[in-house]
Order: C-alpha cells, then sequence, then structure tokens
C-alpha cells in the first residue's frame, strides 16, 4: 500500500461521506449522529491511472476523556503516520471553530502533505468563506468540495496524486483468501483481530457495540496472507433498536457472504445459545467454511472431561451439521488463538479442494458397492458416476437413473462418506442429482 491517503478532521464534516465517493461505493456508515465512525477504514480508489488505499477515521476530538474519543485519536493518529497524503477535513457551512484549530496543531507534529478540504460547498456563498481555513497557518491548498454531489473533488484529486512517487496497485486485495471474525456482541471479536496483528487495530471496549462497521485487516502467517475483517456483533432483530446498529448489521452479513472461512466466536461463560446457532446458519446458508472458537476458556472450571463434553453439547445442538472444528481459546492468555487461525487455513484449503473425476469415482463408487441406495416404490436406483462441479465451494453432482427417488439419509450417506474420504471438515458441502 505505497499510496495512501488519510482522510481526517474533527466529528461530523463528512469523513465517511467523502471516503465512499473516492472508493465509489456505499463502504462507511454514514450518520448525522456524531461519533459514528470509530475505527480506521480502508478502501481503494483510482484517479487518472493512479491507484491508491483511502482511510477514512473517527472524529478527532482534543483533550477529551470519553473512552471512545480517547480511542479514535489513537485510529487516527496512527492513519496520519502511515499516510503519503492527508486530507484535512473542514466545514463550510459551521465555519472554522477551535477544534479545527486544534487538530491543526496535531498535524503540525507529523512531516505529511496536508491538503485543505472546505466540504459542503454546495453554494457560492459557502465558497466564499473557505478564506478563513488560512488562519490555521498549516501553508496548505484549500479545495472546496462537496462531497455529497462530488463538486470539487476532481481538482481535489489532481493535486492529491501530485504527491505519489508510483502508479500503485489497481486492488491489493484481489485473490487473497478473507476470513470474517463473526459472532454475538462482546464476545472478544476485536481483541481477537488486535492480538492476532500485534496492534490496536479495532477499538476495544466493555461496551457491547462499540464495533460499527467491517475492519478489513491484511494479515500474514505460516507463509500464508488472508484478510481478516472485524465485524460488529450479531444480535436478533428485535433487540436492534437504533438505525446505526442496523446499518452494522448488514456490513457484517455481507462481510459473510464475501468471505472464505467464518471464524465464530463464542463466549464460554455464557454457552452456545441461540444467537450463535443463527450466526452459524448464515455462515452455512452462504456456504462459508466455519471454525468454531470457544473465547474466555480460561475462565471456565475444567476438568479433563470438560472440553470433550463441550464437543459433544455443541455436536449435538449443530446436527446434522456437526463436521465443524471446535477450539478452545483465550483472547486474554493468549492461548490456542494461533491454533484457530491454523485450523481457518486448513478450512480454506478443504473449501478450495478440487478432486479429479477418476479419483472421485473410484473412491465413491466403491462406497455406494458397500452400501447401495434404497429402492423406492419398486424402483432400483443405479448411481452411474459423478463429476465435481467448478464451485466456489466442494458441490458434486451424482448421475444415476432416478435422481428424483434418492431419499435424504441417502444423501447424508454420501456427504458423508466424501467428508471421510476427502477431509471437508468445516466446510458446506453440495449434492445434486442428475437423470443420466
Amino acid at each position: 500500500m505505497a499510496n495512501i491517503v488519510s482522510i481526517v478532521g474533527r466529528p461530523n464534516v463528512g469523513k465517511s461521506t467523502l471516503f465512499n465517493r473516492l472508493i465509489e461505493q456505499r463502504k462507511a456508515i454514514m450518520d448525522n449522529e456524531s461519533g459514528v465512525t470509530r475505527d480506521r477504514h480502508y478502501g481503494y480508489a483510482d484517479w487518472t491511472e493512479k491507484f491508491f488505499t483511502v482511510i477514512d477515521t473517527g472524529g478527532y476530538v482534543v483533550g477529551s476523556e470519553d473512552v471512545f474519543e480517547e480511542a479514535i485519536r489513537e485510529q487516527v493518529e496512527l492513519a496520519i503516520e502511515e499516510s503519503t497524503v492527508v486530507l484535512f477535513m473542514v466545514d463550510t457551512d459551521s465555519g472554522l471553530t477551535e477544534l479545527d484549530k486544534e487538530f491543526a496543531n496535531v498535524l503540525r507534529r507529523y512531516k505529511k502533505p496536508v491538503l485543505i478540504v472546505a466540504n459542503k460547498a454546495e453554494t457560492e456563498q459557502r465558497r466564499l468563506t473557505v478564506a478563513e481555513f488560512y488562519e490555521l497557518g498549516l501553508e496548505s491548498e484549500i479545495f472546496a468540495v462537496s462531497s455529497q454531489t462530488g463538486e470539487g473533488t476532481g481538482e481535489l484529486l489532481d493535486a492529491v496524486v501530485s504527491y505519489f512517487h508510483e502508479d500503485g496497485k489497481e486492488n491489493p486485495e484481489e485473490g487473497i483468501p478473507r476470513i470474517a471474525i463473526i459472532g454475538r456482541p462482546n464476545v472478544g471479536k476485536s481483541s481477537f483481530l488486535n492480538v492476532l496483528t500485534g496492534t490496536e487495530r479495532s477499538i476495544v471496549t466493555d461496551i457491547a457495540g462499540t464495533t460499527r462497521d467491517s475492519i478489513h485487516t491484511h494479515y500474514k502467517a505460516y507463509g500464508k496472507e488472508f484478510i481478516l475483517t472485524d465485524t460488529a456483533g450479531l444480535r436478533r432483530k428485535s433487540r436492534i433498536a437504533e438505525s446505526i446498529e442496523f446499518y452494522s448489521t448488514l456490513r457484517s452479513l455481507k462481510a459473510i457472504e464475501e468471505s472464505d472461512v467464518c471464524v465464530v466466536l463464542i463466549d464460554a461463560g455464557r454457552g452456545l445459545e441461540g444467537q450463535d446457532i443463527s450466526i452459524i446458519g448464515h455462515a452455512q446458508r452462504a456456504k462459508k467454511g466455519i471454525v468454531l472458537m470457544v473465547n474466555k476458556w480460561d475462565l471456565v472450571e475444567k476438568d479433563s472431561k470438560t472440553a470433550d463434553a463441550w464437543v459433544k453439547s455443541i455436536k449435538e445442538r449443530l446436527a446434522p451439521q456437526n463436521d465443524i472444528p471446535i477450539i478452545f481459546a483465550s483472547v486474554l492468555t493468549k492461548q490456542r488463538i494461533f491454533q484457530v487461525m491454523e485450523k481457518a487455513m486448513e478450512v480454506f484449503e478443504n473449501k478450495t479442494k478440487k478432486i479429479s473425476t477418476s479419483k472421485l469415482n473410484e473412491v465413491m463408487q466403491a462406497e455406494i458397492e458397500k452400501h447401495h441406495p434404497p429402492a423406492y416404490r419398486g424402483k432400483y436406483i443405479k448411481i452411474k458416476y459423478m463429476i465435481q462441479l467448478p464451485s466456489a465451494s466442494p458441490s458434486f453432482v451424482f448421475f444415476c437413473n432416478h435422481p428424483k427417488y434418492v431419499l435424504e439419509p441417502y444423501k447424508r450417506y454420501l456427504e458423508n462418506r466424501l467428508r471421510e474420504n476427502f477431509g471437508f471438515t468445516g466446510v458446506s458441502v453440495s449434492l445434486f442429482f442428475r437423470e443420466k
């Protein structure tokens, strides 16, 4: 990520709106409420064949002791440190404020090119007021823009790309496997991400709903590279009380859809609850690989049989979809958290595994010979051959003389034999039956 542009400023000046416009997606949640954006959000943009990374940040408030605003300040400063160019956004509607002046003093500590973006300049009268921002004393160029309509962003981007020393990559994330960290609120998702990356990538507090957007992070380990996505906690629909949480939930569900593997965290202090099963169901319906991480295992009173009892109970509740790896871990003590990632990598390999047609038929015809499909209403069923489809998750077509008479118990038998012989642990396997 050589070319990096961060958008910074006080709360409610339109940073997320500009971010979404530059990356041409509605990726960041936008709302009139102050403090909606908390963590750093990354997206990719281009201008005149120059590719760059854009960072959206939370509103910077100097001197506040609020737990979120203190954490947001840290996130903003991390974004500035890694930037090639900093866009300091101000608001022409409310004019120059003390918060703007205080933040200008923060920017002076960094030796970074700064462009002042005077937002909400939709009218001629507002455009005439941008000169007041020269009082900030940053010796920066000022651009009057409207992030809502896009007016003035072309001139701004011309200035931005002039600071780049290379063309950059069109999409640095293309082709990299994605792992989503999902679960109910307050199960330790953000803490898990932070421990894995060794940085304060996501803001962590004891307050449910701290994470609002989905946070994407590059992660390298064991010679592999992944995109890790921290997501907002998923509640029951009846408990979603505000619009921000509604959009957070949509972002989390989208993160599941875009992922290859989902690491589902559950709280060992509460056990597997109905909402956990619902979340696992979301991932299964989306045909994603799944690893179940029982977090806070260090807080459980246990003996040598406790883990086995938990595994048995979980598998009974998830039946018949019970071929999901379960790892007992603790983010706090770092117990087995890297085993979780090893297992996630293994599940990804299972999900992308391709079986040759000859091997598939050799193995599965032998399994069919051991246990033929039962006749249905006098109809003898003969499975002639099978192939694997070129799909995103393991899918197989079985060609037979009476496909509509193959019953569910026998389909489960075939699926279990596929898992047993070819190792599809943690992955949804789809079977289709066609007439031949």
